[in-house]
């Protein structure tokens, strides 16, 4: 009786519990609940054995006749049957968690972080992520941010600029998506805007229920690629984040790596940060391609020799060298916050063996590999020599990561090797003495990757 009295009051601070929003509160019932519940089932089995196994008179014991079943005692079926709503509460919660914790494996959920610059190839690497059906990518989206935030001029720009950055860094990997609706311009209107850059780079805001039916007379500047979706409803998108497993975010934005150990720190992430590091004659060598009004006075440099190389330009080379050395170092000499959260890759190793590379960052990151994102890194890494372009993910890696090597004018690339000495040494690149070194493809520039870059 004293079980029956105390079950009701039970399932009242259940219920209670359960209607509370946070995923750690229910969680935490669910723990609780199934102590209690192991608890009970346990008396209700010893007290349910001891009524089946009550001593029967002598006589009937050594009787050899079948006896009639014995009419079912009353208490007996009362335990059972509270011993059956037990299993079904314990049922009930349980498949709650797993609505609440993440649709799939209730395991771990991680938070990755691709951090990068321009022209280091992340777009092709944040793909292996993109890829992958439990994981919720985005692309970029701190680029709104830097096109709306303006910051003063000096050297508290970068410190300015990077607790801003590192702030919604922290809501996004949340999946509290509604901070973007402060710097997407215009501002969206009821949640919806066709404004979110490169939305089309994310699967996870181009599928089903986020993809919703397209509108007509509403200009998308930034579509989805394979299917026509409407403005992009970001209370489905912060909805799908939810949902999905896990959640990784490629940015080029952010670079000081000091200052995301809050992010390590807090509770309710689980960080994982991958730094990807390309040479930077390479990267040099791209972006005087791709972004080629911002380095006409390197062009003009290299190719006539007329116009003068001018010397902020070379500092400006200098600290954005220096700015990536900090933070490698600091990450390879693996401080408390950040021991078994932070791995170094080179772009030119993932070119060369990117299905290596992509099984070293995924078991880093504690995420399965799936044979979606093997077979989509297998397509698009042998691509035809006329697919490469300028923003293309689908490239023949193994033939394009030292490409710039037969197109840099020598000069130039000393130029880049005294401003950026100290981070080449330390990622493993070589200068080149000459200009026979540089363009010689039996002469290797890249030393072999070190064991300690992967922690």
């Amino acid at each position: 009786m004293e079980i029956r009295c105390a079950l009701p009051q039970d399932i009242r601070e259940l219920l209670h519990c359960l209607k509370m929003k946070s995923k750690y509160a229910v969680l935490l019932v669910f723990v609780i609940s199934l102590v209690i519940i192991e608890k009970e089932n346990n008396f209700i089995s010893r007290v349910s054995d001891k009524l089946k196994q009550s001593p029967q008179p002598l006589a009937e014991a050594n009787s050899t006749e079948v006896s009639p079943a014995p009419a079912k005692n009353s208490s007996l079926a009362s335990l059972q049957e509270l011993d059956a709503a037990f299993s079904q509460l314990r049922s009930h919660l349980y498949n709650i968690t797993l609505q609440l914790a993440g649709d799939g494996d209730p395991g771990p959920r991680r938070h990755v972080l691709l951090m990068a610059t321009t022209r280091t190839g992340s777009s092709f690497v944040g793909e292996f992520f993109n890829q992958q059906g439990s994981i919720f990518y985005l692309f970029e989206p701190l680029w709104h941010v830097e096109k709306t935030v303006t910051f003063l001029p000096g050297g508290a720009s970068a410190v300015g600029s990077a607790l801003v950055y590192r702030d919604v860094l922290k809501q996004l990997l949340l999946c509290d998506l509604y901070i973007l609706e402060n710097f997407i311009s215009p501002v969206p209107e009821g949640h919806l805007t066709p404004f979110l850059f490169r939305r089309g780079s994310s699967h996870s805001l181009c599928e089903e229920p986020v993809c919703t039916p397209s509108t007509k007379k509403v200009f998308e500047k930034y579509y989805c690629k394979n299917r026509r979706c409407g403005p992009l409803n970001i209370t489905l998108a912060a909805e799908a984040c939810r949902r999905k497993q896990h959640v990784a975010l490629k940015t080029v934005r952010i670079r000081q790596l000091e200052f995301l150990q809050p992010l390590v720190e807090d509770p309710r992430l689980d960080l994982r940060i991958i730094q990807l590091v390309r040479d930077p004659r390479a990267v040099l060598a791209s972006r005087m391609v791709a972004f080629s009004g911002k380095y006409e006075t390197w062009k003009r440099w290299a190719s006539e020799g007329e116009a003068p190389l001018r010397e902020e330009e070379v500092q400006r080379l200098r600290g954005n060298c220096e700015s990536i050395r900090v933070s490698a170092e600091l990450g390879l000499r693996r401080p408390r916050w950040l021991r078994g959260r932070y791995m170094l890759v080179r772009y030119e190793d993932v070119a060369r063996a990117p299905l290596q590379k992509a099984r070293e960052m995924f078991r880093f990151a504690g995420l399965p590999l799936t044979q979606q994102v093997e077979e989509w890194i297998g397509k698009n890494t042998q691509a035809p020599r006329d697919g490469n372009g300028v923003y293309s993910t689908c490239k023949n890696s193994s033939e394009q990561f030292d490409k710039w090597r037969f197109s840099m004018p020598f000069k130039l690339a000393q130029v880049v090797q005294d401003a950026c000495a100290p981070a080449m040494q330390l990622f493993g690149y070589k200068l080149a003495s000459s200009p026979a070194a540089l363009a010689n493809r039996s002469f290797s520039l890249l030393e072999e990757a070190q064991p300690a870059w992967v922690t």
